[in-house]
């Protein structure tokens, strides 16, 4: 995991907002928002996370996404892509990614 993933996965466990170069995390009542060049790409619950690709499947906004769902998805849980279309691993099985998907 990248040192700026590292330190989004700390703002977000302190329930704190913080910024660096193209990364930002925004927390309000309990829910961090994780933006990417200004682009939600993650919204972190007590017990969800909703995904989004903020307009761009890039390898940096999966990384971003994959440093997440690491840190508090369910194990297993990942962003990947096949054939240029990108998936999530999901209980064992692989289901088309959306923008705004949530996994609880």
């Amino acid at each position: 995991m990248r040192k700026i993933e590292q330190e989004m996965i700390a703002a977000i466990k302190g329930d704190r907002d913080w910024k660096s170069t193209n990364t930002e995390v925004v927390t309000c009542s309990n829910v961090s928002d994780v933006y990417l060049h200004g682009n939600l790409i993650a919204r972190i619950g007590e017990t969800w996370i909703e995904l989004f690709d903020g307009g761009w499947q890039s390898k940096t906004t999966k990384s971003r996404l994959n440093a997440i769902l690491s840190a508090f998805g369910m194990e297993g849980e990942r962003v990947f892509s096949k054939d240029f279309s990108w998936f999530v691993q999901y209980d064992g099985a692989p289901i088309p990614f959306f923008s705004g998907m949530r996994l609880a």
